[in-house]
């Protein structure tokens, strides 16, 4: 859901459209969850947070006038996970708690569902190239042999679509 849409949802909402905010929901709580998940490492503090941030938005919806309401949500998901993390208890290590060094299934699913959302956003051709260079191992001059590109436009291609990778998977439009 880009922003666009997102704030139509929004707007549907606000005029008392309950299905609206489902789909906001549905939409979102992966990618918010995610955020909130990487911040704690905790699941139960995680889906919390996460319960509060839509309570929030059901509650008092962003304004209209917000250009970018996914980077807004996802700005108080993150604000939100930083809260939390600051209230817990300082003699309790994070590293104690095993769960970054032996990521749970929950957390794998969540981050390949991210990426590959994310992947979705690129062009077909910029997403083979990204395809090719990560999960093939292929290198750049392989990859402009096999597309019948010239090696500058596969280098700038991928670089392209790193950073719209990097911007989807950071909130920012989609």
């Amino acid at each position: 859901m880009n922003n666009h849409d997102l704030k139509l949802k929004i707007e549907k909402f606000r005029d008392g459209d309950m299905d609206a905010f489902s789909e906001i929901y549905e939409e979102l709580k992966i990618p918010v969850y995610t955020i909130i998940y990487r911040i704690l490492y905790d699941r139960m503090l995680a889906e919390d947070v996460m319960q509060d941030i839509f309570v929030r938005l059901y509650k008092a919806p962003p304004s209209l006038q917000i250009d970018k309401p996914r980077a807004y949500i996802f700005q108080m998901a993150r604000n939100l996970a930083l809260d939390s993390k600051r209230k817990i208890k300082v003699s309790e290590p994070l590293a104690d708690r095993g769960e970054p060094n032996n990521p749970s299934m929950e957390f794998l699913v969540s981050t390949r569902l991210d990426i590959e959302s994310a992947l979705k956003n690129l062009e077909l051709e910029d997403r083979e190239i990204v395809t090719m260079r990560i999960n093939a191992n292929m290198k750049f001059r392989e990859i402009a042999e096999l597309t019948k590109k010239p090696l500058g436009t596969v280098l700038w291609r991928y670089q392209r679509a790193i950073g719209r990778l990097r911007e989807i998977l950071s909130g920012g439009e989609s």
